[in-house]
């Protein structure tokens, strides 16, 4: 494991997909004390000021290991894991794939980026400042009431836990990392709204995950209707 620090980078993720190109290792960690180009989902700008976390890692894929998509969950649970240990609010919760959300507002993103065998991973999570008039609710571990950290220790913490987690996801499959982010997430039968990649929206009750992962949702008639990939709100 290697974390490395610098004082300003445009994106993390660029930073570490270029490292990966140029042969990096795995285990790499790249945390930027302020990021000027920080993006989330589907090209979201991400605010990024001194203080919060902007970091990302290098995996390698395996042919062996479970599909790529599946390290959001890893993700998500290592992040929870690491943040459970910051504050003690009961309401801290994942949102699928792996929003971490703190009393029902966004406390964290991440965001995947694959490119052959590396797979990139990008943390921001909102330590000390969160942004406002995003149009949807965000927070940050002060404004819960809880002191905010020193991003360095935090991304030590966070990598170890990454690295734990991404040993069980090799060594058992899926199914750990999958119940670990249920018991993290909201109830079942949370009442959600998921909007796909062509931009259609479903409402329905959260029911869990399928085995590969996927949001299950149960809908007003009773069916069920599996998502592989999208946005969710809850409602």
């Amino acid at each position: 494991m290697e974390l490395r620090t610098v004082p300003r980078t445009g994106s993390t993720n660029d930073d570490v997909a270029a490292l990966a190109a140029a042969g990096a290792a795995e285990g790499l960690w790249l945390r930027a004390a302020v990021q000027t180009g920080g993006r989330g989902r589907q090209g979201r700008a991400w605010d990024s000021p001194t203080g919060n976390l902007h970091a990302s890692t290098l995996l390698r894929h395996r042919a062996a290991d479970p599909p790529a998509p599946t390290l959001a969950l890893v993700a998500a649970v290592a992040l929870h894991e690491v943040l459970s240990a910051y504050t003690a609010a009961p309401d801290l919760r994942l949102k699928w794939p792996n929003d971490v959300m703190l009393g029902g507002a966004k406390l964290s993103g991440i965001l995947l980026e694959k490119a052959g065998d590396a797979v990139v991973i990008g943390f921001g999570v909102n330590l000390a400042w969160h942004p406002a008039g995003l149009g949807r609710p965000v927070t940050s571990l002060p404004a819960a009431g809880a002191a905010a950290p020193d991003p360095d220790v935090f991304l030590h913490d966070l990598a170890g836990a990454f690295a734990r987690w991404v040993s069980r996801w090799r060594g058992e499959g899926l199914g750990p990392v999958r119940g670990a982010w249920l018991a993290a997430a909201h109830p079942i039968g949370t009442p959600l709204l998921a909007r796909g990649a062509d931009g259609g929206a479903i409402e329905g009750l959260f029911d869990g995950l399928a085995e590969d992962g996927a949001l299950r949702l149960r809908l007003a008639d009773g069916s069920r209707h599996v998502m592989h990939a999208g946005d969710v709100f809850a409602l």
